[in-house]
């Protein structure tokens, strides 16, 4: 058994561990409800197994990290399988961190689920190990990715937090023009959430199904040195049904899904970079896989999903769910802040001779900082706390995972050797 083998098995571990770990905080929250319980001492006992859970989780998820990095000979943080992978890892030590801090057995229940859901999210990528492009052969790949990493995930504690606040708070029985606004807000970013597991869903559900459709594309190039047009005839794989073809293609072979025998439309030629017809193919699909599963939520539980969640946060405080919203954005931010902009540019500097150059991912890279930057300035001098800091934490996140997903999936530039399939 060789290294990436027992990095694949730590992998799954990690994921069931997790997985697990989850149901025991789920147990040791709700449960103190149950009868004949003493309430304090069932939170104790499933606070410790939970806890011990996701402590081996953790342990399996070093354990992938080591033995992928010993195998490849860099960091696992080169394409999407791997970074994310490396996020949710990330995710998991900053939640033990701030756990080890506050000892809230809630901040569990809320925080592992965002971990497996980004794993899960990592394994729809090629898992195959890659070799390094010559650009990020390099030290900077080692300090610049992984601090930013581990910024982010600091911010992913500070939006959970941000969250748990808003269910605790928001009055849900409330008719007026404010708590209706709240509420929709509130809905429609776990309706995000969910925009995701549709993705995870679509993708796992026609793989398993071993759907393929293949398009030959045909793309006109102009050659300067000669002042001619010239045609290049690529073929484009997509493994989810065509709704949306490539732009200025023919079906070469596309299996029939509900009588759906051809695309629906075509890609607009105005949508750059590689496989652009087939992101916004997968985008499409996350969305109407994620909308599907909203509505059967809604129609088996008959409310909205924040009001069925806000219950188990009864015995929260506002007060230090707010505080630790605050403190992990204040320790993930010049940690993000060295890794995304400081080191990167230095980096970029030795890569491609220039220390910025309005790269996309660069771009988002400092909407994010920027945006934390602000949060920290009303936090710290114009008093936003409560429930206002928690819609920027929230928010915040959001900006996070669109700089991670949507620049890397949908948007072209320097940045995208996502190592997508």
């Amino acid at each position: 058994m060789n290294f990436l083998e027992i990095s694949r098995i730590g992998f799954m571990c990690a994921f069931f561990l997790y997985c697990a770990a989850f149901i025991f905080y789920v147990i040791a929250v709700t449960g103190k409800t149950w009868r004949n319980h003493d309430p304090e001492r069932h939170e104790a006992k499933w606070g410790r197994i939970s806890f011990a859970a996701s402590s081996l989780g953790l342990i399996s998820h070093l354990i992938y990290c080591g033995t992928r990095w010993a195998y490849s000979g860099h960091v696992p943080v080169s394409n999407m399988y791997e970074f994310m992978t490396f996020l949710s890892m990330m995710i998991m030590i900053a939640f033990t961190v701030v756990f080890l801090m506050y000892r809230k057995i809630l901040i569990g229940m809320f925080t592992l689920p965002l971990a497996i859901i980004i794993m899960a999210y990592a394994a729809v990528f090629p898992q195959d190990v890659q070799p390094l492009i010559p650009s990020l052969r390099s030290i900077w790949l080692y300090i610049h990715v992984t601090l930013a990493a581990t910024g982010e995930s600091f911010f992913a504690v500070g939006f959970i937090a941000g969250l748990m606040y808003l269910l605790r708070t928001i009055d849900f029985r409330g008719s007026d023009k404010i708590s209706r606004r709240q509420k929709w807000w509130l809905e429609f970013t776990l309706f995000s959430i969910i925009i995701v597991l549709g993705f995870i869903v679509s993708v796992f559900s026609f793989r398993a199904s071993g759907y393929e459709a293949v398009f030959i594309q045909n793309q006109t190039r102009i050659d300067s040195q000669v002042q001619q047009n010239s045609t290049i005839v690529t073929k484009e794989v997509y493994k989810l049904p065509p709704i949306v073809a490539p732009h200025q293609s023919e079906p070469e072979r596309m299996q029939s899904f509900l009588g759906m025998k051809k695309p629906l439309f075509e890609a607009p030629s105005w949508m750059k970079g590689a496989n652009a017809g087939r992101k916004l193919n997968t985008v499409i699909w996350a969305i109407l896989t994620g909308t599907v599963l909203y509505l059967l939520l809604r129609l088996i539980i008959r409310k909205p999903l924040g009001q069925v969640i806000a219950p188990a946060l009864r015995g929260a405080s506002p007060d230090v769910l707010d505080e630790i919203s605050y403190r992990s954005i204040a320790i993930g931010f010049p940690i993000f802040t060295l890794g995304a902009l400081v080191f990167a540019m230095i980096w970029a500097q030795q890569a491609w001779g220039r220390f910025w150059g309005w790269d996309p991912k660069e771009v988002w890279a400092l909407i994010t900082w920027l945006f934390y930057s602000a949060y920290l300035h009303l936090r710290l001098s114009r008093g936003f706390q409560g429930r206002k800091a928690s819609w920027l934490a929230v928010l915040g996140f959001l900006v996070v995972m669109f700089t991670l997903v949507g620049v890397n999936l949908i948007i072209a530039g320097l940045h995208s050797y996502a190592g997508t399939d």
